[in-house]
């Protein structure tokens, strides 16, 4: 047995599971690995999230340079291997009656975190086996307008701030595209021009949606995390996981992660339905949103988000060699190719147009590349 396999031992005996079966779950595109325990009659999760395995984000006050030093995960913003801030995540959801899982036992500094099995079905799994789409739909957006009708709060935990989803964060997330698509889908490096120019492009592009009042945004906020649960009530019949990441930020954001997903085809009718649907239960709720002003930050966020998943995508094949991510290239180029359509992103629209050719955007040529 590993060391690793004997912490995880330890850590599950100490919080009363001495006898657990493990089972390892499929994992994700991070250092982070899933089990599912057993003992008796009880089911839990075990996550292990090596510590150091990648770097956590930087503090709030850091400034943009010192988070640069750190690393992508500081410049992003990301929570890396900090499972104090998953814990803290957890804790505000739960708090807000969603359906996070129930945190049993944790120990951040080793690593490890027992929290509550949300038995149910995966909206990615469940839709095609014919789960009611606009059901499911309509009770994520119920979720995500529950979670707006607030400001984002400053502090999930005394020690855990919810870092906001800033221009740094932002345009380093934008950079993946040029870092990693073009050697992989164009053959070649992006000049220094065409970086800087598609940065400022994006910096231009960005500044009117950071003035925002700024919500909670999970930032990974679609069917392939959320559980259905329909035995449970109102919006905890959605189980949410893989919300460490979450900062406060643009009330877009979350809406075309669900609505623009990278994993499956979204309809248009249902973008369009859903979309209404939050408006109208915002406006229910006694938190009323301007409509033409959410339209317009939804495509600058779906244009962004998309070009960082092409970016991260690219990445996990051409670092990483899990050439599986190729397969939804042709997907997430034809949202970002749609929502650069809209007037705001005129000026992206026309870099876009002369940079990258379409026949290169999401083609099988990307597949060609060397690893």
């Amino acid at each position: 047995m590993s060391d690793r396999a004997d912490a995880a031992k330890d850590f599950l005996a100490g919080a009363g599971w001495p006898d657990a079966s493990i089972t390892p779950l499929p994992g994700d595109a991070s250092t982070r690995r899933y089990f599912r325990v057993a003992q008796n009659a009880r089911h839990a999760m075990l996550m292990d999230q090596p510590q150091y395995a990648e770097t956590p984000a930087a503090p709030s006050d850091a400034t943009a340079e010192q988070r640069r030093a750190l690393g992508y995960n500081a410049v992003a913003r990301l929570a890396g291997a900090d499972c104090a801030r998953f814990v803290s995540v957890a804790q505000f959801l739960r708090g807000q009656g969603i359906s996070a899982p129930e945190i049993y036992a944790a120990a951040p500094q080793d690593g490890f975190v027992l929290m509550e099995y949300l038995d149910g079905d995966l909206y990615a799994d469940f839709i095609p086996r014919g789960g009611d789409e606009i059901e499911l739909y309509s009770a994520a957006i119920e979720i995500l307008a529950k979670l707006h009708a607030a400001e984002a709060p400053r502090i999930l935990h005394p020690e855990k701030p919810l870092h906001a989803y800033d221009e740094t964060a932002l345009l380093a997330e934008i950079d993946l595209l040029t870092e990693w698509f073009f050697p992989a889908g164009l053959g070649r490096r992006a000049s220094d021009d065409e970086i800087a120019e598609h940065r400022a492009l994006w910096r231009e592009t960005l500044s009117t949606v950071l003035d925002d009042r700024a919500v909670f945004v999970h930032r990974d906020y679609h069917a392939q995390n959320l559980i259905w649960l329909p035995a449970r009530q109102g919006i905890a019949r959605v189980g949410v996981i893989d919300f460490q990441d979450a900062v406060a930020g643009s009330d877009a954001y979350d809406l075309v992660s669900l609505l623009e997903d990278a994993r499956r085809d979204v309809s248009p009718e249902l973008r369009e339905a859903m979309t209404t649907h939050y408006l109208g239960t915002m406006g229910r709720m006694g938190a009323p949103v301007n409509e033409e002003r959410l339209r317009a930050a939804m495509a600058m966020m779906a244009a962004q988000r998309n070009a960082k998943i092409i970016g991260i995508f690219a990445r996990l094949y051409k670092r990483d060699g899990k050439p599986r991510y190729l397969d939804y290239l042709p997907r997430v180029w034809g949202y970002l190719n749609a929502d650069l359509q809209h007037p705001a992103l005129a000026r992206l629209n026309t870099w876009y147009d002369r940079v990258i050719p379409r026949a290169a955007r999401g083609t099988p040529r990307l597949e060609k590349a060397s690893a």
